[in-house]
């Protein structure tokens, strides 16, 4: 049974830049592609990358059920920033009514993000934490962040995992880190991450370090996120049943750097460009942190979740199962630094 596909999110930096390598990647057969879009405008953008747009509203059920069961779409990708776990619970209400009346598998996949499989999300980070671990379920379950919001984070997950295992609906865990590079869609082109350090100094006149260790964080090129969403559609296209459910995580990174390394090349790159005076990074005390949090838009107890925090979180499974190979090592986002700075600050959004 041939799938119809549904990307949301296409507006935005990861799922702008899925659809703009979409047509590209020479997928196996599938029937149609549709994109979740709000306005006429996206509508057209999105035809350019062979997608069918559909506008409609992803947190009214009416309209989801509408937009899935209608178009008798099978394969959901959600890239939207989530609310709780309104609109993927819509969704995978949908997809399980298409699966009754078709009697074939449907398949949601639920974009996340490494900082709940960090010390941010009370995830153990003394050793590595592979995504491909039999236990993963379990570890992220027994979780207890400090912070509501990442606990609310982290309980998306679970409720994404055990919803579709109720529904029959192979659901997929997948996670961007720091995602780096110039994006490729019609939309957003910049990463969320990257920004947040470029906003902090601004606000603050200088780079600083929020954490008294030398943590490190997975990392990722733009290209080789993308790459890793396309290899996983290759696989459910394909029928070959790819890892989902409670086994069903998958981490796009090539590596990890240090924070403090990372500060540093931004930090020769923003003096470089007289946004700070010098190139310097020192702990931050609690005035800096007040500026950064401005910078930020966010309370003070929110920065070092923003800009710090120790993540062990390791790519196995796309590398093990599918050959996925990522373009750049992790020390890539150091050299590429400069350009990254240029271009968020040439297309200053905030």
């Amino acid at each position: 049974m041939a799938h119809n596909i549904l990307v949301t999110g296409g507006s935005g930096y990861l799922g702008g830049s899925l659809l703009a390598r979409w047509q590209e990647t020479n997928l196996p057969a599938y029937n149609k592609l549709f994109a979740l879009v709000r306005t006429p405008e996206q509508a057209d953008a999105v035809k350019r990358y062979g997608a069918e747009p559909l506008i409609f509203n992803a947190f009214d059920e009416v309209e989801v059920r509408a937009a899935v069961v209608d178009n008798n779409i099978s394969i959901v990708y959600h890239l939207i920033a989530p609310r709780d776990h309104v609109s993927q619970s819509y969704f995978i209400k949908a997809l399980a009514e298409v699966k009754k009346q078709r009697g074939h598998d449907v398949h949601f996949l639920h974009t996340t993000g490494a900082k709940i499989f960090s010390s941010h999300g009370a995830a153990p980070t003394d050793q590595p934490l592979l995504d491909s671990d039999p236990k993963l379920y379990d570890i992220q379950k027994a979780q207890r962040a400090s912070n509501q919001w990442m606990q609310g984070a982290t309980n998306i997950n679970n409720f994404v995992i055990e919803e579709s295992e109720k529904h029959g609906i192979r659901s997929y865990i997948f996670v961007p880190c720091i995602v780096y590079g110039e994006g490729e869609g019609f939309g957003n082109r910049i990463s969320i991450q990257t920004v947040a350090i470029v906003r902090a100094a601004e606000a603050a006149k200088r780079v600083y370090r929020v954490d008294t260790d030398r943590p490190t964080w997975p990392v990722c090129y733009i290209r080789d996120n993308t790459n890793l969403y396309l290899e996983l559609m290759r696989k459910i296209l394909n029928g070959e049943s790819p890892g989902y459910g409670k086994n069903g995580y998958y981490l796009a990174a090539s590596g990890s750097i240090a924070w403090d390394d990372l500060y540093a090349a931004m930090a020769t790159a923003l003096a470089k460009r007289n946004v700070i005076s010098d190139d310097a990074v020192t702990m931050a005390d609690d005035q800096a942190i007040e500026q950064m949090a401005q910078g930020l838009g966010c309370s003070k107890d929110l920065v070092p979740l923003m800009v710090g925090g120790y993540c062990t979180f390791t790519a196995d499974r796309g590398l093990k199962e599918f050959g996925w190979k990522p373009l750049h090592k992790p020390e890539h986002i150091l050299e590429y630094a400069d350009a990254e700075v240029d271009f968020i600050l040439r297309n200053k959004n905030w």
